[in-house]
């Protein structure tokens, strides 16, 4: 008699991918939060100078008469920090084409949130440090760390409704899009058009492969290594170069879901017929061509954006974010804290992280469905759009990134850094306890 299966409900399947991404997220954010607290350690124990030290170890790379030549820490966040916004790239492209700014009705929300959620923390910061040399950092507290956020909201478990996890997530998402484009337009060094030449020739090469049907992962992989050789040498941050690679990665699959469950069904079948139960593949050459006709098509139902993004999540979330958190969190106490916490840097992004996200992201909000242009979710009050707000504050991995680019080695990288970390635990705790009360009342 042939066993009935219960189906799971096409709810169900639609926000599992969903609900699997929101969980790594969240294990990303807590072993980011471990590697933070490491970093504090260690930059204040007796072996501080270890720490330091490490991070300044020079690693040389010779390819013929091209040398190239970094620090550790620079090798972090010019180098691997690159697979990060390739990764947040994908997950833009994938945003625009399917999901949550899709659509101009699903985009306005998170989008004009996050314009809100960025012009309102530059000019608060600008408030404090024009025309002073700390000016540059104005940058800093308009990011949002999707990973601490995420991180947050699964700490409050079952009570966050999906719906203000998807409306968080594409408000970060939308974020990050602006958080780009600040990098690449306001913190570039002087240009050499020769490495620009040379990126622009290798980025009509992935156009080119795009647009011929190539799906080969490794010939994207090694144009997009020549892109970001080219980037790095441009005075352009290589890390755009990342984006600029995911927008280039064919979104589009190579049989449609109907083929693949036909040919799939047939497979098996022939796998079944081809040998005993039990028999091992490696004994049996029909079964062994089966499977791998199978894996095959497995691989050319899903596009080779999914492909990227599904390898390269986990690497993200668990190895680079926490190193780059590692790398660039460790701050030394032993001076005057407080100065450093009053410093108009300082004062500028906490400030601006924890007052300008808020007002930012609010006020935009009720502009944009006030005037038609959105609509707001359903199970978000204004209530929950506005503690959400409040947890856009932890800016962390964007904002150190961006401080780096600001400032350099000069003392004032260590004076963003304890605004950084103090206006994010602010806006992390607060935001916590908020939402937590908001989400006790009724929606």
């Amino acid at each position: 008699m042939k066993q009935i299966v219960n189906e799971d409900p096409p709810i169900k399947k639609l926000i599992r991918p969903f609900q699997s991404f929101t969980q790594k997220e969240a294990s990303g954010g807590i072993l980011l939060l471990i590697c933070t607290i490491a970093a504090l350690i260690w930059a204040n124990s007796p072996w501080k100078e270890i720490y330091f030290d490490l991070w300044h170890t020079n690693i040389s790379i010779n390819l013929g008469d091209y040398i190239l030549s970094y620090s550790l820490h620079h090798w972090i966040n010019d180098g691997l920090m690159v697979i990060f916004f390739f990764v947040v790239g994908l997950e833009i492209k994938r945003e625009f084409l399917v999901g949550e700014l899709s659509t101009r009705r699903k985009a306005s929300l998170p989008v004009a949130g996050a314009l809100g959620g960025m012009l309102f923390p530059a000019g608060i910061y600008l408030l404090f440090n024009a025309n002073t040399e700390g000016n540059s950092g104005w940058g800093i507290p308009m990011a949002t760390d999707i990973a601490f956020v995420i991180g947050i909201l699964a700490l409050l478990g079952s009570k966050v409704p999906l719906s203000i996890k998807v409306f968080i997530t594409a408000l970060a998402i939308a974020d990050d899009i602006g958080a780009v484009l600040v990098i690449a337009l306001f913190y570039t060094s002087e240009i050499s058009f020769i490495s620009l030449m040379i990126g622009a020739f290798f980025l009509i090469l992935l156009i080119f492969s795009n647009a011929s049907g190539i799906r080969s992962l490794l010939i994207y992989l090694l144009l997009g290594i020549g892109l970001w050789l080219a980037f790095l040498k441009s005075g352009i941050h290589s890390t755009v170069a990342g984006v600029i690679l995911a927008f280039t990665i064919p979104a589009s699959t190579r049989i449609n879901s109907l083929r693949f469950l036909t040919e799939g069904k047939k497979l098996l079948e022939d796998f079944d017929n081809a040998g005993e139960e039990g028999e091992s593949t490696l004994t049996n050459e029909e079964r062994l061509n089966i499977v791998q006709e199978l894996e095959n098509n497995c691989e050319e139902v899903m596009t080779p954006l999914q492909r990227f993004e599904s390898g390269l999540h986990s690497w993200v979330s668990f190895f680079i974010m926490p190193l780059f958190a590692f790398a660039n969190a460790g701050i030394d106490l032993s001076g005057d804290i407080l100065s450093s916490v009053t410093n108009f840097v300082s004062l500028g992004i906490i400030t601006g992280l924890f007052f300008g996200k808020q007002l930012g992201i609010f006020f935009f909000s009720w502009l944009s469905i006030k005037f038609g242009l959105a609509e707001k979710p359903d199970g978000v009050s204004w209530k929950i759009i506005y503690a959400s707000g409040i947890l856009a504050g932890v800016g962390f991995t964007m904002s150190l990134f961006i401080a780096n680019l600001a400032f350099g080695e000069s003392e004032l990288l260590n004076i963003s850094k304890a605004g950084i970390l103090t206006g994010s635990l602010i806006s992390g705790i607060i935001g916590f306890i908020i939402l937590k009360s908001f989400l006790k009342e009724k929606v």
